[in-house]
């Protein structure tokens, strides 16, 4: 789920940057600090806009910059357990596949993948096919899954589990065309 967050913060501007847009320098600064990083309350942050920084800085004694209070917004992706989700096949191989739902990737068991008797994996096609129904889904192709886990780790981005065993979910073709 995309969640949007207003945040307050307070930027650096060094010396060197004197001659600089403030807002400029600021914006840089935020970004660097913030996009592309994961923290576990807000998610993976993946985008920093819409800055408003003050004009009136702040001087510590002993710190030659000048510390500028910055109010800006955080797009921000955080997988929600039960959440319905589409993407697409990054990656298939004998144990499942490897679906990119936007910033992260999520792992389909091969169980998971369809309703079908036997499901065998062909390595010729990179694909996963259903025995009997010969309906097969591999890279490249688009599908739509419900996130049944969500496992943090130490360190790092969460790794997801996804389902597509249910009505309306699978690869797009067969939801579009009733299989």
């Amino acid at each position: 789920m995309y969640r949007v967050y207003e945040v307050i913060d307070y930027v650096r501007i060094p010396p060197n940057r004197f001659g600089e847009p403030v807002d400029t320098v600021a914006e840089e600064y935020l970004r660097e600090k913030y996009e592309s990083k994961f923290d576990k309350d807000l998610g993976i942050i993946i985008l920093v806009y819409d800055v408003n920084v003050s004009e009136m800085g702040i001087i510590l004694p002993g710190d030659g910059g000048i510390y500028h209070e910055a109010r800006f917004k955080m797009l921000c992706y955080v997988p929600v357990l039960h959440e319905i989700v589409e993407g697409v096949v990054r990656d298939a191989r004998n144990i499942g596949l490897f679906v990119n739902i936007g910033p992260l990737d999520a792992f389909v068991h091969i169980s998971q993948v369809m309703d079908a008797d036997d499901i065998e994996y062909n390595e010729a096609f990179r694909a996963i096919v259903g025995d009997k129904n010969r309906n097969q889904v591999g890279v490249g192709d688009k599908v739509r899954g419900r996130i049944t886990n969500i496992s943090h780790q130490a360190a790092g981005l969460p790794r997801i589990a996804m389902t597509m065993r249910q009505p309306s979910l699978g690869k797009i073709e067969w939801i579009e065309g009733g299989q």
